[in-house]
């Protein structure tokens, strides 16, 4: 059990609490980004549809498991925000190199790529998304990506490297659509109450499986819908919360649940990993860092870019709202607009403590917080517009720049003053 979750001792109690048949309805697996939570929980279900006599083996040949290890198993329910477009480039990558040299892991880096379009696409399923406006959208999209991931999947011979190329190419651009067009960042709660009709329905095939990621990150409405469920889980149904956060969850939902905490792995953890997964020897960041190396823009042009914006409106001047769009790749995939927006805020409370050390805001330092606290307002209310309003990025950087510089001038001078440190 487990053998693909590498460097996570807390495998040991789920392990021990699955064979005692004391593994809880209702879970949280929590802990660090990268620290391994999805693979635990896709593995957990996994580990539930299991038929053979000897449950969870990771080389298991019954049909449920052959069906989890490729994620088309019925039984498995995800949902949740998340950025997948780095991790199906970084999958696309090491499959094709495995297949251009007839790896001896060339079946591992198949399964990596296919799990990492699915990742993406199980959060499409109909069941969640039945009586949106975007079904049909959705439904066409999805059929062209379950056709190409056909010709790819097992038991099937793989046509020739240039024709895996091609479609391997074809999905990623695909599910890029998919990911920026109608990913939500917060779930909807209509995909709630869906999926609890769908939990209450009884499986001829076990336990069904329910993983909600980034539950931290559920408006008010949906953690109650959530919460109803929880009180009250259907018999055969387990429910797998995710969060890097914590205390971001709600109290009433942390006590229906129980917490596996997953630890931050050490470096020599991150690079095994690296070197397991992607078989990159090569890389000695963490496995964040490794996947932002597959951005179409590079993190270090982005967040100059950032500096350089919040440099101009400090100064008064106006910045090409357009022209930082267009440097920053149109902020596509959206999690570059992460990057842009969160260095603003890295690189003016770095500026404000410097600002405090050399004694340049005398006198001014609670309006120095104060400022801070109005300019990551600002920022968040940007991603919104984005991320939840849908707003093309030139609307939302026009109001962007409206709103900070109306910040600016409320706070005359301390954002000038740490642009100058």
């Amino acid at each position: 059990m487990f053998e693909n979750l590498v460097s996570q001792n807390i495998s040991k109690s789920i392990i021990s609490d699955i064979k005692n048949n004391t593994f809880p309805r209702s879970v949280l697996y929590s802990g660090p980004v990268g620290s391994g939570k999805l693979t635990a929980a896709l593995e957990t279900a996994r580990i539930f549809g299991c038929r053979a006599e000897k449950k969870g083996q990771w080389q298991c040949e019954c049909s449920t498991c052959l069906q989890s290890k490729a994620l088309t198993f019925n039984n498995i329910m995800l949902l949740g925000p998340r950025d997948c477009s780095l991790e199906i480039s970084a999958a696309k990558k090491t499959f094709l190199q495995a297949l251009s040299c007839n790896a001896s892991y060339l079946n591992a880096t198949r399964y990596l790529f296919l799990r990492s379009i699915r990742k993406l696409t199980l959060r499409f399923n109909p069941i969640l998304w039945e009586g949106e406006t975007n079904l049909s959208k959705i439904g066409n999209i999805i059929q062209g990506i379950n056709e190409n991931l056909e010709i790819l999947d097992f038991p099937r011979e793989l046509p020739e490297y240039e024709n895996v190329s091609e479609l391997c190419d074809s999905l990623e651009k695909d599910a890029l659509k998919l990911e920026e067009d109608f990913l939500y960042d917060s779930i909807p709660v209509n995909q709630i109450r869906n999926l609890e009709d769908w939990a209450r329905i009884k499986s001829d095939e076990g336990k069904k499986t329910i993983i909600i990621e980034n539950a931290d990150r559920m408006q008010n409405s949906v953690r109650n819908a959530l919460l109803k469920i929880l009180e009250e889980p259907p018999q055969d149904c387990v429910f797998i919360l995710l969060t890097s956060k914590r205390n971001s969850i709600m109290q009433t939902i942390l006590s229906r649940v129980r917490t596996y905490t997953f630890a931050e792995r050490t470096s020599e953890q991150q690079k095994s990993v690296i070197s397991r997964v992607y078989h990159n020897e090569s890389f000695n960041g963490n496995i964040n860092e490794y996947l932002l190396t597959f951005l179409p823009v590079s993190p270090e042009v982005i967040k100059k870019s950032a500096v350089e914006f919040c440099k101009k409106i400090a100064l008064r001047q106006i910045p090409d709202c357009a022209e930082v769009i267009k440097e920053c790749g149109n902020f596509s995939p959206r999690i570059e607009l992460d990057i842009f927006l969160k260095e603003i805020l890295i690189y003016l409370k770095k500026s404000f403590n410097l600002a405090i050390e050399k004694n340049e805001l005398l006198n001014k330092s609670s309006m120095a917080f104060e400022f801070l606290h109005n300019l990551s307002a600002v920022l968040h209310t940007c991603r919104d517009n984005i991320m939840l309003y849908n707003q093309t990025p030139l609307s939302a950087f026009e109001i962007l720049l409206r709103d900070i510089s109306a910040v600016n001038i409320k706070y005359e001078g301390i954002m000038k003053i740490c642009v100058n440190m």
